[in-house]
């Protein structure tokens, strides 16, 4: 399977790229010329969750719990693990892609002024976001900092990053990314374990995978 954020670590050249410790940014443009994946269907997985606005194009992601459909105007929240992406060659995908790890979205949670209210288990691992104003402006922020050759402090792409996971977060019609959300700060990790098997199990993952997914050492 393709690991998607080296994947688009190989290609700098085609993407704007930002790092902030285990996370990244990018401003990923797949021209016809330049695809990272060459077929139609894709198999790919993530050790992080990553959260992404489509700037312009069209792919599906399938996963065990179904299919979507993601075009020009989709923010969406997917869950660290496996998909199968089916692109289509009549058009180039444009979109901003944030990875964050379960610890940096578990710190910041755990600092907010409002504490997330604990929620019963519902959500799928593709989430769509609400694209209301605040989240469309923080988008449009990013921009300048994709077009200046300068790169940003750190300190600021933390907050950035911050930023963006208070904004979906406080978003009380985001219920199923909520839901998610409790479920990283209250989980026992038996269960998580559970959960990420059992989204997970019809790809064709490694134990090496599976133990990044869960956290765990194959030692163990």
């Amino acid at each position: 399977m393709v690991n998607f954020i080296e994947s688009v670590l190989k290609y700098p050249d085609y993407c704007r790229q930002f790092n902030c410790g285990e996370s990244l940014i990018t401003m990923f443009s797949c021209p016809l010329e330049a695809r990272l994946m060459k077929n139609r269907f894709t198999d790919l997985w993530s050790q992080y969750n990553y959260i992404f606005y489509v700037i312009d194009g069209r792919k599906i992601w399938h996963t065990a719990h179904g299919s979507y459909d993601l075009q020009k105007g989709s923010c969406v929240f997917i869950q660290k693990g496996a998909s199968i992406i089916e692109q289509f060659f009549d058009t180039g995908f444009c979109l901003v892609l944030f990875f964050i790890p379960d610890e940096f979205i578990c710190e910041t949670l755990k600092k907010k002024s409002v504490p997330i209210n604990k929620m019963p288990k519902k959500y799928g691992p593709v989430i769509l976001l609400d694209s209301n104003e605040t989240l469309a402006a923080f988008f449009l922020s990013m921009s300048s900092y994709f077009a200046s050759t300068r790169e940003p402090d750190q300190s600021l792409l933390e907050l950035k990053f911050r930023e963006l996971v208070l904004t979906v977060a406080d978003e009380s019609r985001n219920a199923e990314l909520l839901s998610y959300f409790c479920s990283l700060l209250h989980e026992p990790r038996s269960v998580s374990l559970q959960r990420v098997m059992e989204d997970n199990y019809c790809f064709n993952l490694k134990l090496e995978q599976y133990a990044e997914l869960c956290h765990r050492s194959l030692c163990l």
